[in-house]
């Protein structure tokens, strides 16, 4: 029986493309570029100021300028975490059938502590979610289990009994390295990859499709 589900949040609870994309293109302004398209910059979401900065600038970890370009990156949208960033069509129905249906949610995600708690405030379910779990909380990121194995620990409530939700190859790894069952969902960023080959437990269209497997 599933007692909880559990969700990443860019790409699978929240839209976040257009504030990340903002953060890109304040820099190129800054730096008398024209901006980067959203669609160019909503497929790398998932791969953070990485991917970002890529699309943005076409550097990587490697280049020399990197780490600063990053922390400003970084300034920028926390400056600017929440200006058109909206839920998923149809997140809000799900949670509000699983706070009915006393089903326990919360958030695993590889976002710092320090963007997605302020986020999911300014969303409105910052103190709705039973967990809030970060990408810097344990130390370890996704795809290592640890975050996911933390926020079970918060809920008080088995592996076995959890849903974990995820748009990308790496939250359905840390999932069911966790031991938990997995959905891959389509409407997310998917980075280019194909959920079919991801081996989650289910995969779904919409929010919506969630709540079938319970």
């Amino acid at each position: 029986m599933i007692r909880a589900v559990l969700f990443d949040l860019d790409g699978t609870f929240a839209d976040t493309a257009p504030d990340l994309g903002r953060a890109i293109n304040l820099m190129r302004t800054a730096r008398g570029l024209p901006p980067v398209a959203i669609a160019d910059t909503r497929r790398v979401t998932s791969l953070g100021a990485r991917g970002l900065l890529n699309v943005g600038f076409g550097i990587s970890p490697e280049h020399a300028d990197y780490p600063a370009m990053r922390e400003e990156f970084l300034r920028l949208y926390e400056n600017n975490l929440c200006c058109d960033t909206v839920l998923f069509p149809g997140i809000a129905e799900l949670i509000d059938r699983l706070e009915q249906r006393k089903i326990i949610w919360g958030i695993v995600t590889n976002k710092a502590e320090r963007f997605a708690r302020p986020l999911l405030q300014q969303l409105g379910y910052g103190t709705r979610a039973a967990c809030i779990i970060g990408g810097d909380t344990t130390g370890h990121m996704k795809p290592h289990p640890a975050p996911l194995l933390a926020a079970v620990q918060a809920i008080n409530i088995e592996p076995q009994s959890c849903l974990y939700v995820g748009d990308d190859e790496r939250d359905i790894q840390a999932g069911r390295a966790a031991g938990m069952r997995t959905v891959a969902v389509r409407f997310g960023y998917l980075n280019g990859s194909n959920p079919d080959s991801w081996g989650a437990d289910h995969i779904v269209s919409s929010p919506a499709d969630i709540e079938k497997l319970l």
